[in-house]
C-alpha cells in the first residue's frame, strides 16, 4: 500500500503526573540511560531516548483503542514518568484533530503508531475490499500525523481468518492481556495478571480506551517491578529486530511473544 505522506507539526508541554486519583507514589525507577528532548518552536516533548541491550530481557508495552485526549494522554506521562517506550494500537473512528495532537506526541516521544481497523468490527466477517479499507484508512490517518505508515496490525477482537491475512500487509499482533478492558478488574488484579505473564519477548495486551483509568494507575504497579527484575521496555518494531524477527506482509502468525 502507498500513502502520500502529509507530516502534521506539533508539540505537547508535558506534566509528570497522570493526575488518575491514584495517591500513591512508587519509587523513581527510570530505565533512560540518555534523556535527550526533542524541541518545537511553541513547547517541549520529552524524547524516550535509551540503548537497548540485546543480550538482557526485553518487553513490549501495548496499548489498544485509542486515541483519545484523557486515557491517552495520562498513559503518556506514566510513560514519560518512567522513561519507557511502548506502541500504539489505533482505532481510526477515534482519530480526530485533538486526539491527532496526542498521536503526534507519542511518536515524538519515541513510541510506535500501529493499527486496530477503522471501526474495531469483527473483520474476519468482512469482504476482502471492506478489510483493505478498514486498514488503509488508520494508516493514511497515520501517514498523515506521523509521516510514516502502520508496521503492525492487532485485530479487533483477536478475531482473524485467511481473507484477512491475504489482505492485510503487516504482521498480526496479540499480546498477553489481563482483561483491563472490564470495569470490573481492579488495578492490582490487572497489574498482578500483567507481572504473572512477564517473560523475555512477551508482548502485553493493554487498553487506553477513554475512561479506562485503572489501567493508568496499574501502569505504576507494573513497570517499576518489570524495570526492578532487569526488563528492558521496546516498541513492536524494536522487539521483532532484537529478537532477529523479519517485518514481513506475507506473515500468518499471530504474535503474542517473539523469541
Amino acid at each position: 500500500m502507498k500513502r502520500s505522506i502529509l507530516a502534521l507539526i506539533m508539540a505537547i508541554s508535558m506534566t509528570i503526573s497522570a493526575g488518575c486519583g491514584n495517591s500513591e507514589k512508587p519509587a523513581e525507577t527510570t530505565q533512560a540511560t540518555t534523556a535527550a528532548e526533542t524541541t518545537s518552536t511553541e513547547s517541549t516533548v520529552k524524547k524516550l531516548d535509551y540503548e537497548v541491550d540485546p543480550s538482557k530481557p526485553v518487553i513490549a508495552l501495548t496499548f489498544d483503542d485509542g486515541p483519545n485526549t484523557s486515557t491517552t494522554k495520562m498513559v503518556l506521562d506514566k510513560l514519560e514518568k518512567y522513561g519507557v517506550r511502548a506502541s500504539f494500537f489505533l482505532v481510526g473512528n477515534n482519530i480526530n484533530d485533538e486526539s491527532a495532537e496526542i498521536v503526534k506526541r507519542a511518536y515524538d516521544m519515541g513510541c510506535e503508531i500501529n493499527n486496530h481497523s477503522k471501526t474495531h468490527g469483527y473483520m474476519n466477517s468482512m469482504t476482502a475490499e471492506e478489510i483493505k479499507s478498514e486498514v488503509d484508512f488508520v494508516s493514511d490517518k497515520v501517514v498523515e500525523i506521523t509521516g510514516e505508515p502502520t508496521k503492525f496490525f492487532r485485530p479487533p477482537y483477536i478475531a482473524v481468518n485467511e481473507t484477512m491475512y491475504e489482505n492485510i500487509d503487516m504482521p498480526f499482533i496479540a499480546g498477553f492481556g489481563c482483561n483491563d478492558w472490564d470495569a470490573k478488574v481492579t488495578a492490582d488484579e490487572r497489574a498482578k495478571k500483567t507481572l504473572e505473564q512477564a517473560k523475555d519477548g512477551a508482548i502485553i495486551l493493554l487498553h487506553d480506551a477513554q475512561g479506562n483509568l485503572q489501567t493508568v494507575t496499574a501502569l505504576d504497579k507494573i513497570i517499576p517491578p518489570l524495570l526492578e527484575e532487569g526488563y528492558q521496555f521496546v516498541t513492536v518494531s524494536e522487539l521483532f529486530e532484537i529478537k532477529g524477527k523479519e517485518i514481513s506482509g506475507s506473515d500468518t502468525n499471530l504474535y503474542s511473544i517473539v523469541e
